[in-house]
């Protein structure tokens, strides 16, 4: 208790141990214990209760999105603070109301249901190519060429054009990181403007050829509502980078997390391989366990009283989705990756007026990547210690060494 409490207590943001990096949840238990929440030295927050999250999430009056006062400092009169204020995630109403609305309606439980062949096809490739070569990289070779090829298709990029796409996302990303050196910021923004330049040229070939607006997203943000509501070229050009990135590197993450998990909890894929129907809660609990996206930011625009504290006005504010999704108040043995888990009412997608736009694209990919995974290659294991990604606030993995089957000798000695 003693050493939680002091873990609770020295735990800053801004100055994170490699430790922490990789595996936080014995410091989000100690906050949730003894700090839920958590004043850090610049005045900030840090939420780690499940209830205190919902919370935030769903008084959106009281805990803006709004990221135009928290960025500056950050970014500076920067491309990137041009990006991610601009962005559907870090706007309030009506900004947020009308590019979630456009961009909900090419995604369509009927659209989404239409992309599963195609998803099908794609994984069955990749899986082709990691059976022909038996020694694979996971991250590369598997869970990051998918999302990358989905939104690549929702947006109608051409394939021969989607080589830059990974590296500007995670340039652009990375730079959300609390802590930021000169290098990221650098790279961030030269990310921003290469992504710009090349989304110019696709609008405007878009425009003069458009595709149809019930599957393809970037033709439906050009076009607008049929009432004649359209979308600024920035909020246009933007929100395309948005939604590369925001169904990029999470989904990369819960399959890479997922393949990782079951690895590491032979009980439990077992139980899949045997029950493939399984693989719906399966996703659920891997997004609840190992959450793509740990952390998420609000500011207060009004006094708001948390855990017995009163938070002024113009506070900014962590909710921490690691932690709150293994708070013992919300999950019966939170600790425990259990894929039967039902009731799981985890916040990885958030909740509330803001939850993921996207989550049911990922859920299916998440759904055919690892069950389709799993079934072509049972015995598959770690060939190597798994890299983490060095990341606070998108959680997964670099480089993942796999072997699709067990050696003989392994075989024969299990």
């Amino acid at each position: 208790m003693t050493d939680a409490a002091a873990l609770a207590e020295e735990f800053d943001l801004e100055r994170l141990t490699p430790g922490f990096y990789a595996d936080p949840y014995p410091t989000y238990r100690a906050l949730r214990q003894h700090a839920p929440v958590k004043r850090m030295r610049n005045g900030s927050y840090f939420l780690t209760r499940y209830d205190d999250l919902v919370t935030a999430y769903k008084t959106t009056k009281a805990f803006s999105s709004d990221k135009t006062r928290e960025f500056a400092p950050k970014y500076g009169a920067s491309l990137l603070y041009e990006h991610h204020t601009t962005s559907l995630v870090f706007n309030d109403p009506p900004s947020h109301t009308r590019v979630r609305r456009l961009i909900m309606g090419a995604l369509s439980p009927r659209a989404i249901a239409e992309m599963e062949p195609a998803l099908i096809a794609l994984v069955d490739g990749l899986l082709d190519r990691i059976a022909a070569k038996q020694r694979f990289e996971l991250i590369e070779d598997f869970a990051a060429a998918i999302p990358i090829e989905v939104i690549g298709n929702l947006l109608g990029v051409p394939h021969e054009e989607r080589g830059p796409l990974r590296d500007w996302s995670l340039a652009i990303l990375g730079a959300l990181e609390p802590v930021l050196t000169a290098e990221q910021l650098a790279r961030g923004n030269q990310a921003v403007g290469d992504f710009l330049d090349y989304l110019q040229t696709l609008v405007a070939r878009r425009r003069a050829a458009p595709g149809n607006p019930e599957r393809d997203v970037l033709t439906r943000l050009i076009q607008g509502e049929s009432n004649g509501e359209r979308l600024s070229e920035k909020e246009l050009l933007h929100n395309c980078i948005f939604l590369l990135n925001a169904g990029h590197e999470t989904t990369t993450n819960l399959i890479g997390n997922g393949l990782v998990l079951l690895c590491q909890h032979p009980a439990e894929r077992k139980k899949l391989i045997e029950a493939p129907a399984l693989i719906r809660t399966a996703v659920e609990e891997i997004l609840r366990y190992e959450s793509s996206n740990q952390l998420g930011n609000r500011m207060t625009t009004e006094a708001v009283e948390l855990g017995g504290l009163t938070l002024a006005p113009g506070t900014s504010v962590t909710l921490c989705i690691g932690a709150a999704n293994r708070d013992p108040a919300q999950f019966d043995d939170p600790e425990r990756f259990d894929i039967t888990r039902l009731a799981n009412r985890h916040l990885a997608f958030g909740t509330g007026a803001h939850q993921c736009a996207g989550m049911a694209l990922a859920r299916l990919e998440g759904a055919v990547a690892i069950g389709r995974f799993v079934a072509r290659f049972p015995d598959y294991q770690l060939d190597g210690e798994p890299v983490r990604g060095g990341r606070v606030r998108f959680r997964g993995f670099a480089k993942v060494p796999c072997v699709a089957a067990r050696s003989p000798a392994l075989s024969k000695a299990n």
